[in-house]
């Protein structure tokens, strides 16, 4: 258990807490490309507990500032997009992407008043099919060479999801192996060539054993928690038998990604990112080592479940997440359909906007979590101190945070430890894009990441 002084350092994120400054030091999504498409790219958002305005000129470039003017407040969410900049509709008070105001047209003629007049702006890239813009004032830190920052735009799909709670809990279901066993327990396993785009459907690597049924069937993983350069990794083992053994390998992307495996060909990398401290977004980019991404396919599997501009599951809170008593004793653990996100949004939102971590017990499956809390404590300590926060890299350091691997397959009970990465390496070496083999596993698997 927890104290409720620590529950909040660790959990809330706006501009003066102790953890709303770590998070400050990293680049954060703001939205999906997507969402700025069309005649007027002009959008709200929330992010770390801040009302801005993202929109691009037209000049192509991305502003994201302070939403309320700074003439007398009014909403620049409405504002128009025209001459350089985004123009308040109350009095035509004119920003650029940078925040400089750069007419007050109802001051008199000659008037220098814009010239001082400034909107709190941040910077925004583009990366991936998302927006992502820092809110910190140092400089801000370089990209690491990850898989989905490496792949070219067609051999990755980015989506997002709104989930009603703090993004602490959101993200810890992520670092949580043993939970897949129940709550995306499905009863029934379907025909693997219908799993495309969709989690857990499809058969493990070296297999066609279902990834249902394995979870299924053995509900008591071993689980090893290391820290990487990057965060965590979490390898889950399932034993079949003597002989086999399922292993998972997932990631934990420091601050509040997760890395992990879609199906032998895609992995997911996702980001939890808080809106506010009782609102956040999961973000994610589907990476595929294989065949460029169907983003089609993908988006209208998606688009059927969420309803737009807001990215919101249509099964949630106000309709008991589609709960259906019936299809809980036959079909599915929750008896909420078969998008696991769904699964995962009740549980998290079920605890509560900020879950109240002095009331829970935790055991060994919950050693990632316990892990992570105690680094997100260090780096939240780190910043109050004056030192730089673990994973705020140059563009030197960039370079060596590559991968990292996520894997789902059948390997040796004996041997699993290289068996992950052997399957990573091959993985690799046929990825069209030619994604680099991880710094770490090729100086273990020297035989496999050899120039051939």
């Amino acid at each position: 258990m927890m104290s409720q002084e620590q529950n909040d350092l660790i959990t809330r994120t706006g501009a003066k807490e102790p953890c709303g400054k770590m998070m400050r030091h990293y680049w954060q999504p703001a939205a999906l490309v997507e969402e700025l498409e069309g005649p007027r790219p002009v959008r709200p958002v929330k992010l770390l507990g801040e009302e801005l305005v993202l929109f691009r000129d037209d000049e192509g470039r991305y502003g994201l500032i302070e939403r309320h003017c700074a003439h007398r407040g009014a909403d620049l969410a409405f504002g128009r997009r025209e001459h350089g900049g985004l123009r308040c509709a109350f009095h035509g008070w004119l920003f650029d992407v940078a925040g400089q105001c750069l007419e007050t047209p109802a001051e008199p003629a000659g008037s220098k008043l814009c010239q001082g007049i400034r909107q709190r702006a941040y910077p925004v890239v583009e990366r991936s099919g998302m927006l992502w813009a820092y809110l910190g004032d140092a400089t801000p830190p370089a990209f690491p060479e990850l898989d989905c920052f490496v792949a070219p735009d067609s051999h990755i799909f980015a989506f997002k999801g709104h989930i009603g709670c703090n993004w602490l809990q959101a993200l810890e279901v992520g670092i949580d192996p043993s939970h897949a066993s129940y709550l995306h327990r499905f009863f029934e396993d379907e025909e693997i060539s219908a799993a495309y785009g969709k989690q857990f459907r499809g058969a493990s690597a070296g297999t066609e054993l279902p990834m249902t049924k394995i979870l299924r069937d053995y509900d008591r993983p071993i689980i090893n928690v290391e820290q990487t350069e990057y965060g965590l990794r979490l390898i889950a083992l399932r034993e079949i038998d003597a002989e086999r053994t399922h292993v998972r390998v997932t990631n934990q992307l420091f601050p509040h990604g997760v890395v992990i495996p879609m199906s032998t060909e895609m992995t997911i990398t996702q980001w939890h990112v808080p809106v506010d401290d009782e609102n956040c977004y999961w973000y994610a980019i589907f990476t595929s080592y294989a065949a460029p991404v169907d983003k089609q396919k993908m988006r209208a599997q998606r688009l059927a479940l969420y309803d737009l501009p807001d990215y919101t599951s249509r099964k949630n809170r106000s309709n008991d997440y589609g709960f259906d008593p019936q299809e809980q004793a036959t079909a599915t653990y929750t008896g909420m359909g078969s998008d696991i996100n769904v699964h995962d949004q009740w549980a998290v939102e079920s605890m509560g906007a900020i879950q109240d971590r002095t009331r829970e017990h935790l055991g060994q499956a919950d050693k990632a979590i316990v892990q992570y809390r105690r680094l997100l404590r260090e780096q939240i300590e780190k910043v109050r101190v004056g030192e730089q926060p673990f994973m705020m890299l140059d563009e030197a350091h960039a370079k060596s945070i590559q991968g990292p691997a996520a894997m789902d397959g059948i390997g040796p009970t004996r041997g699993w430890e290289t068996y992950w990465m052997e399957v990573d390496v091959k993985r690799r070496r046929g990825a069209p894009w030619a994604a680099p083999v991880p710094a770490e596993i090729a100086r273990q698997v020297p035989h496999l990441t050899a120039a051939e």
